[in-house]
Order: C-alpha cells, then sequence, then structure tokens
C-alpha cells in the first residue's frame, strides 16, 4: 500500500517514487508485474497526474519500470539486473575489506559515508 505524507517536506512524487522503488527492490513488487495507470494511480492517491507521471519517468529513467505504450507500465527485469549488480559489488566490497584488514564495523562506516548524499552531516 503507498501512502502519500501530505505534511511531508518531501515532494508527493518523490514519495511515490521511493516507495515503488522500495516495492521493486524488495521484490513485493515482481518483475513482470503492471502498475496501475498513470491516471489510476493519481485518483486513487489523491495526486495530479503529472506528479504520478513524474515519479514513473523517474522510475524508467533508472531501470525500473518500462513501459511498453498503451499495454501499460511494468516493473523491469533491469531492476533485478541493478540489484545482482549491487549484490556483487557488494560481494567485491567484502573482498577488498578482508585484504586490507579493516574490521567490520570501519568498513561499515566507509559504505554509510559512501551511500550519505555529499554534505549532509553523519
Amino acid at each position: 500500500m503507498i501512502v502519500i505524507d501530505a505534511g511531508s517536506p518531501v515532494p508527493p512524487f518523490e514519495q511515490l517514487r521511493a516507495q515503488l522503488a522500495r516495492r521493486i527492490q524488495d521484490r513485493t513488487l515482481p518483475v513482470g508485474s503492471r502498475l496501475p495507470t498513470i491516471r489510476r494511480l493519481a485518483t486513487d492517491l489523491g495526486l495530479a497526474v503529472n506528479t504520478v507521471g513524474r515519479a514513473y519517468r523517474e522510475l524508467e529513467e533508472a531501470g525500473l519500470i518500462e513501459t511498453r505504450g498503451r499495454a501499460g507500465s511494468f516493473v523491469s527485469a533491469a531492476g533485478e539486473r541493478a540489484r545482482e549488480r549491487a549484490v556483487q559489488a557488494a560481494a567485491e566490497y567484502a573482498a577488498v575489506v578482508a585484504s586490507v584488514g579493516l574490521d567490520e564495523r570501519e568498513a561499515l562506516g566507509i559504505v554509510e559515508a559512501a551511500l550519505r548524499p555529499a554534505g549532509s552531516p553523519p
């Protein structure tokens, strides 16, 4: 279930994009799942059509969904491939960490710092 918090400082399109991305990445929405039409989801969530359209465009640009013309929008296999790439990168990072002798806490701190937006506090 998608919930948009009107009082949040996060724009509605970003709330929607993030929630759909999370559901795709945790496989709640499996590859091949058809998403609601933009108009339908906008109506269901009480959002403007352009707001939902922007979220879908950003998900498509990220490779998480694909639009097949009038057939609609679907969860893309590319999203699964992106997850597999991340798992592979994590395994490679773990091997580097072990080879240089970093402890787990320090290695995780490096990852957390890398995931933070530039300039944000730790």
